[in-house]
């Protein structure tokens, strides 16, 4: 399945490394949801992009939920103790939450580690796509993720509403 940008995103609520519930909606101007995980070099490399942009828009109400749905079995660097660690060990800016069962990983299309949702007041979908141009250029700085947010916070039409996602493929159950 995959999400067009306008359409609503399916709700859910996935626990975070506590083990506390947390819902998708709770009437924030706008969510990022990251599908992300442990051990991609993608996604390690945008790793500090989007915690620094977490940091950066949470004054403006924007939430950022980062999601690790990759089977832990398999790849036991993604498993609910080692998130749970990097956690404890300050690497992230909000709630790092397990999708266990991939359900909303399946819902939301993700494709790989990590690919990024723009989500507006609304739960419409704003934005789908790669954190910026280049994992290896920090300077990017989450430049397309940063866009969707302004205009989506300015309550105008995102620019380039979709990209492409770049990253490691997700690791699904068999």
């Amino acid at each position: 399945m995959k999400l067009k940008t306008g359409a609503t995103v399916p709700d859910f609520t996935l626990p975070d490394t506590d083990g506390t519930d947390v819902p998708l909606r709770d009437g924030a101007a706008a969510t990022v949801v990251v599908f992300t995980c442990n051990h991609c070099p993608y996604a390690l490399a945008w790793h500090g992009r989007i915690n620094a942009l977490a940091r950066d828009y949470a004054d403006r109400g924007v939430r950022t939920l980062q999601i690790c749905a990759n089977d832990a079995e398999r790849y036991p660097r993604d498993a609910p103790e080692a998130m749970r660690a990097r956690v404890e060990a300050g690497e992230f800016a909000g709630p790092y939450l397990h999708d266990a069962t991939q359900e909303v990983a399946r819902a939301f299309g993700a494709k790989v580690t990590p690919d990024v949702f723009v989500v507006d007041s609304r739960m419409h979908l704003a934005y789908r796509g790669a954190p910026d141009a280049d994992h290896k250029d920090e300077s990017l700085d989450a430049a397309w993720v940063r866009a969707a947010l302004d205009a989506v916070l300015a309550g105008e039409p995102v620019a380039e509403p979709e990209t492409r996602p770049v990253g490691c493929g997700m690791k699904w159950r068999r």
